[in-house]
Parts: C-alpha cells; structure tokens; sequence
C-alpha cells in the first residue's frame, strides 16, 4: 500500500498539511500577531492579555448571536473579561509610568 502525499495548504498564515491531523489547534485557534510597539516586558505582556481578550470577545459574542448564551450573559463575561483587562493595564502600564522617568525631558 502506497501513502498519499501530503499537500500542504496554509490557513491564515499556518502551514497545515491536509492528510496529517498534526493542526496545532492553539495557534489556528487563538492566532498571535507580532508586537511591534516599544519593547519592555509589562508592554509585551499586556498586549498578549489585550490579544486574548479581543480573542475572547469575539468567541462570546459570536456564541450570542448564535443564540448559544442569553445577551445578558454575554454582556456579564464582556464586563469581567473588559475588568481584567482594565486591573492589567493598570499593573502593568500604569504602574512602568510611575517607576520610569521620562528619557527626553
């Protein structure tokens, strides 16, 4: 018996190999895009939290309109997600202000 060859294909950027079954789920699902703001640790780390929270609105509001949750629950899981995002901002941004001067005064 003779195996097929694989034909690759690319999804959004991911190679996939059609016959393989070997699809990284997390990255076709929850895809990353490149920073390319200034550089420190706290900006890095709060645009990956930014990322998964349009990520996750998108799920939730696409479960909305699908009808698979009520709009009131939606709205409830925005709101905290939005919290979450909001305290994040405030560890990580908020407070790199505070503890670094300005470089050009």
């Amino acid at each position: 018996m003779t195996k097929s060859p694989l034909v690759k294909i690319q999804v959004w950027g991911i190679n996939v190999a059609e016959n393989s079954g070997n699809l990284d789920k997390d990255r076709f699902l929850y895809p990353i895009g490149r920073y390319y703001g200034q550089f420190t640790p706290e900006q890095l780390a709060f645009n990956a939290n930014l990322q998964e929270f349009a990520q996750r609105v998108s799920i939730i509001c696409g479960l909305e309109t699908g009808g698979k949750i009520p709009p009131g629950a939606a709205y409830e899981q925005i709101k905290e997600l939005w919290n979450d995002l909001k305290e994040s901002k405030r560890n990580l941004i908020d407070g790199q202000e505070d503890t670094h001067p300005p470089e050009n005064p």
